[in-house]
């Protein structure tokens, strides 16, 4: 089973203190999004069923995170950066992508 890599790891910690920082009204993540994040941060063994979940997340949301970082949004004010980044963020999306097309 593959462990999440650094830059994996850095990404869903960054987006756990953006969350942290966020006022109530801006708080993003699901209890799922937040138990990934947790799995990510401690570099647990993932499934393969769960990086397809990490790259069919990241895929859809990635524009959403996109246009907040065009906007020049903070994290901490974007509840769709927190998620994304949450879930490992581009870092993620790419590492997914490389294991499922290593399958």
């Amino acid at each position: 089973m593959p462990i999440p890599p650094p830059e994996v790891r850095r990404a869903a910690k960054r987006g756990l203190e953006a969350r942290d920082k966020a006022p109530p009204s801006r708080k993003g993540m699901t209890r799922v999004g937040l138990a990934r994040a947790n799995q990510l941060i401690n570099g647990d063994n993932l499934s393969i069923s769960t990086i397809r979940r990490m790259f069919s997340y990241l895929s859809r949301a990635k524009p959403n995170y996109d246009r907040a970082k065009a906007q020049g949004r903070k994290p901490e004010d974007s509840p769709a950066t927190q998620a994304y980044l949450g879930w490992g963020g581009s870092a993620g999306l790419a590492w997914a992508r490389r294991i499922l097309n290593n399958l």
